[in-house]
C-alpha cells in the first residue's frame, strides 16, 4: 500500500506553546510518513526560539498569506468551481455551521474561502489525508478543505477551549465528518462523547500528546527553586502562585520562583510581584526554547502549574520526564498524568493556601521529592513517550490509506 501523504493544519505553527505538535510531526516523519505542515497564521519571530522551530517555519505553508493574494484566491475559486455541485454543497455546509449574528456568518464565509485555497494547495502537493490540531477555527477550515479536496479529514481534540462552546464550533458536525478523532485523554474523549451521538463514538481514540523523555533526563535537584512554564493568561492561575510565594518563603526562605513564558497578563503579574515586595524572589524570563526549558527543569526543585483550565499539559510531562515532583490542580485530564502523593501533589484549583502547603510539603522532604521524581519519570516513559504515541497515530493514518 502507498504511504499516505498527510497534511497538518494548525492555527499558528510552529509556536513555543505548541512544541508538542512539532514533536509529533517529527515522530511521524521518523516512522516514514510524509507530513506537510500548514499554518493559518505565520507565527511571530518571538515564537521561533530554536533552530528546529525556525526550520519548520521555513517549510510550512501559510494559508492566510496565500488567501490574501487576489490571484491565488481567485485561482482557488476557479479550481473549486470545476466541480460546481461539490462547491455548492461545501458552501452550504459552511453556512449551516454558522453561529448567531452577522459577524459569525461572515467568519464562516472567510473560513470557506480559506478552505478553497487550502484545498488547491493540498491537491497540488498530492496530499491524501488532512489532519487538524484543535477543533475551533482551524478545524472548520480543515473540515471544509478536506471536503473540497475529496480526502479524509481527522483532528486532534484538546480542550479546554475546544469544549468552551461546542455548539458554536459545531463539534458534533466535525466529529461526524472526521474519519477519526485523536483525543488527548480519557477525559477529553468523554467530553467528545457528551456532544456526539453514540453512533460516532467509535471514531474517538485516545492518543496522548507526548515528550521525548531522553531530552529531559536530569538528576535530583539540590536547591529550592520553583518553576512555572506557560502562557501568562488567566487560565494558568499564576496570580495564585505569586500569592502563595510569601507563605512558601516563610517556611523556606531560600525558595525562588522562575516564570517562563509570556502573554497578555505579564505586565499585571509583574506589578503584582512588585506590590508584594517579591522582586528578589520571582523572575520572569519570557519565552524560551525547548532546550532552554530543559535546562531550567534541571535546575528546579519543584514544578508548579496552578491552572484553572487545561487538557493534559505537556509541560507537566516534561517536568516529570526530568524527574521533578510536580504540583498541579485537580482539573480535566491532569489526574490521568499525575498520581497525587506518588509523582507529585494535586490541589484544588483556586486555592492558594493548598498550593503553598503542597509546595512546602515537597520542599520539606527531599528524599520523598526524589522518589516522586522517579515515579513521574516512569509514568511518562510508560504512557506519554511521543515515539509510542505517534505510532498509534501513524497506525490510524495508515488505516485510512489502506481503506482508500
Amino acid at each position: 500500500m502507498p504511504i499516505p501523504r498527510v497534511a497538518y493544519l494548525a492555527g499558528s505553527y510552529p509556536t513555543v506553546s505548541h512544541t508538542f505538535i512539532l514533536r509529533e510531526v517529527a515522530a511521524l516523519r521518523a516512522q516514514g510518513l510524509e507530513i506537510l505542515t500548514c499554518s493559518v497564521r505565520r507565527p511571530g519571530p518571538d515564537q521561533l526560539r530554536g533552530p528546529a522551530e525556525r526550520a519548520e517555519a521555513a517549510r510550512t505553508f501559510n494559508l492566510l498569506e496565500a488567501a490574501k493574494n487576489p490571484r491565488r484566491l481567485i485561482g482557488a475559486q476557479i479550481a473549486a468551481l470545476r466541480n460546481p455541485r461539490l462547491y455548492a454543497r461545501t458552501l452550504r455546509k459552511a453556512w449551516s455551521m454558522r453561529g448567531p449574528g452577522l459577524r459569525a456568518a461572515a467568519y464562516q464565509i472567510f473560513y470557506f474561502l480559506e478552505a478553497t485555497v487550502l484545498a488547491r494547495h493540498l491537491a497540488g502537493q498530492g496530499v491524501t489525508h488532512l489532519h487538524s490540531h484543535f477543533a475551533q477555527a482551524s478545524g472548520t477550515v480543515a473540515m471544509l478543505a478536506a471536503r473540497l479536496a475529496g480526502i479524509p479529514f481527522s483532528f486532534t481534540l484538546h480542550g479546554p477551549a475546544d469544549f468552551t462552546d461546542p455548539k458554536l464550533w459545531r463539534l458534533d458536525a466535525k466529529i461526524h465528518d472526521a474519519v477519526f478523532v485523536s483525543c488527548i485523554s480519557h477525559f477529553c474523549r468523554s467530553q467528545a462523547m457528551l456532544v456526539s451521538p453514540v453512533e460516532d463514538w467509535a471514531r474517538l481514540h485516545v492518543v496522548h500528546c507526548g515528550v521525548e523523555p531522553a531530552r529531559y533526563d536530569a538528576p535530583p535537584a539540590s536547591g529550592q527553586d520553583l518553576l512555572f512554564v506557560g502562557r501568562m493568561t488567566a487560565a494558568k492561575g499564576v496570580p495564585l502562585l505569586i500569592e502563595a510565594m510569601p507563605h512558601i518563603r516563610a517556611a523556606h526562605p531560600g525558595a525562588h520562583l522562575v516564570l517562563i513564558g509570556d502573554g497578555p497578563d505579564r505586565a499585571a503579574l509583574q506589578d503584582r510581584v512588585r506590590r508584594l515586595g517579591l522582586e528578589d524572589a520571582v523572575r520572569f524570563t519570557g519565552y524560551q526554547s525547548q532546550d532552554e526549558v530543559a535546562c531550567a527543569l534541571a535546575r528546579a526543585a519543584v514544578f508548579v502549574l496552578p491552572s484553572f483550565a487545561e487538557g493534559v499539559p505537556v509541560v507537566l510531562m516534561e517536568a516529570m520526564a526530568a524527574r521533578r515532583p510536580v504540583v498541579a490542580t485537580r482539573i480535566a485530564g491532569i489526574p490521568e498524568l499525575v498520581d497525587d502523593g506518588v509523582s507529585g501533589r494535586i490541589v484544588p484549583p483556586g486555592d492558594a493556601t493548598a498550593l503553598a502547603a503542597a509546595v512546602c510539603d515537597i520542599l520539606s522532604a527531599p528524599d520523598r521529592a526524589a522518589r516522586m521524581g522517579e515515579a513521574g519519570r516512569h509514568k511518562v516513559e510508560a504512557e506519554f513517550d511521543i515515539a509510542r504515541e505517534a505510532e498509534k497515530l501513524g497506525a490510524l493514518f495508515r488505516q485510512q490509506g489502506d481503506a482508500a
